[in-house]
């Protein structure tokens, strides 16, 4: 495929959607920035397993989207790594909007943290933790 300039699509705080020049919309979501670090630090108080890095964001998010957004699962390839987690759809309208809704999630989710800590406390084993 021929590599064309990417475009940024939408920034916030600690997300950002963009594409990367190579057909796809990518979803980053900056999990060491100051509110993500700060949920993760109380995520790992109350499940010892879940040490907050870009894996086990990747894994929490799965289970999230699984019960939540299945639509968004299906259309997305993840690559975390120790201080990031990207979601990589296909470019399209369609998964642009996706990409919206997924970053809309992911806000609300920091943002409104007790869902989070209220899922770990009564879900926390079955998720897959890295």
């Amino acid at each position: 495929m021929e590599e064309q300039e990417g475009r940024m699509i939408w920034t916030h705080e600690y997300v950002q959607i963009y594409t990367n020049g190579y057909g796809n919309i990518v979803l980053l979501f900056e999990d060491e920035k100051e509110k993500p670090l700060a949920v993760g630090r109380k995520m790992n108080e109350i499940n010892e397993e879940a040490y907050m890095n870009g894996y086990n964001w990747d894994a929490f998010l799965n289970y999230y989207l699984a019960e939540n957004a299945p639509d968004i699962l299906k259309s997305i390839d993840s690559d975390p790594e120790a201080g990031t987690y990207a979601a990589y759809f296909e470019e399209s309208e369609e998964n642009e909007e996706k990409a919206k809704r997924f970053a809309n999630i992911i806000i609300s989710l920091i943002e409104n943290e007790e869902e989070i800590y209220k899922i770990l406390r009564e879900k926390g084993d079955e998720i897959e933790w890295d």
